[in-house]
């Protein structure tokens, strides 16, 4: 077992403090990864704070990750040492069930093994990337595009591909409107991948304070979801909508912005129900539906797709020091766009 250091939250209510934990040995199909980066999503926080149901604590999150290898089992064939990888939300499936074989390991239909706070194939708890080092097996580790900057690349492996998905499956390109629902972490990476596909891409945020940043990323316009007018101005309008904001909305007001077979998916996760009118969905044979990360093969093309067209998100570097303050701050929205700690801090 490696002893690493790490930042792990002690209970649902007290802050994150400094502390170490365990790594297994690295296993014949294992790699073991020295932690750069790792960005902070939202869903860290909702993790820790049990927002999303009970865990078992002390807890280290993130599955944001960015690092090298260090060192790879003797029957690993997929990446070297001294190669630039990276790590996202799960670190293994069943690998034999139908989502699995299909390779939509994301979907795994007995659960992927996430990243963190979820049971490993040991039985111990997964820890997360708020840590100096870890091992995963192979098959979960992505490639890291050396046209990425490496201080920057970590949030693609949750915020890029959680937007891109939904964008790839939905066919956002030439010709197609797509509406992004939030301007923070997801939706900032939403809008520039879509406009990097060749949508015509609207922001709608609930005040034009973003709106600048928005136009920069490559959207067409920007509305304020807190004017009324804003429904009225673009009924019927979006071929997709993403909604990227973990908190409820008036799902019927944004679902009647879709032209014909038009889809809103939601991405954001808040913990409460969000209720939806059927008649709403009748009109224009509208759909609402949901979308959950991509799959390995999915996250490396996100990758390589924001390699060739120079996308990056949009960070601030912080100390490990500096977790839980950056933690208000994405509560009360104040980061453009994306916390990514300095691992070599902790």
């Amino acid at each position: 077992m490696l002893t690493v250091n790490a930042y792990a939250a002690p209970s649902a209510t007290e802050p994150l403090v400094p502390t170490t934990i365990e790594r297994r040995d690295v296993g014949p199909s294992d790699v073991l990864i020295a932690i750069r980066y790792a960005g902070i999503c939202h869903s860290d926080i909702h993790t820790v704070r049990g927002e999303w149901g009970p865990i078992q604590y002390p807890q280290v999150v993130g599955h944001e990750i960015g690092g090298e290898v260090v060192e790879i089992g003797s029957a690993v064939t997929r990446h070297a040492v001294g190669d630039r990888v990276g790590v996202g939300c799960m670190v293994n499936s069943c690998r034999e069930c139908e989502n699995c074989r299909a390779g939509m390991e994301n979907y795994c239909l007995k659960g992927n093994t996430g990243t963190y706070a979820s049971v490993d194939r040991d039985g111990t708890i997964t820890q997360g990337g708020y840590s100096t080092h870890v091992v995963v097996d192979e098959d979960f580790v992505l490639r890291l595009p050396e046209a990425i900057p490496y201080e920057a690349a970590a949030p693609l492996l949750c915020a890029g591909i959680t937007t891109y998905s939904p964008l790839a499956h939905w066919n956002a390109g030439p010709g197609t409107r797509v509406a992004v629902v939030g301007m923070g972490g997801l939706g900032h990476m939403a809008v520039k991948i879509a406009a990097a596909m060749g949508a015509e891409v609207t922001v709608l945020s609930r005040t034009l304070d973003k709106r600048e940043d928005a136009l920069a990323f490559g959207a067409a316009d920007h509305f304020a979801t807190s004017d009324d007018a804003t429904f009225d101005a673009l009924a019927n309008r979006f071929d997709l909508i993403v909604n990227t904001v973990s908190a409820p909305l008036p799902l019927d007001r944004y679902l009647s912005l879709l032209r014909l077979d038009g889809t809103m998916v939601n991405v954001g996760a808040p913990p409460e129900p969000l209720p939806v009118t059927v008649f709403t969905l009748f009109g224009n044979r509208r759909s609402f539906a949901g979308s959950s990360i991509g799959s390995i093969a999915e996250t490396q093309e996100m990758l390589d797709f924001c390699a060739e067209h120079g996308i990056a998100p949009e960070t601030e570097l912080i100390a490990a020091e500096g977790i839980n303050e950056a933690y208000e701050r994405v509560l009360s929205s104040d980061v453009r766009y994306r916390f990514v700690i300095d691992t070599t801090t902790l």
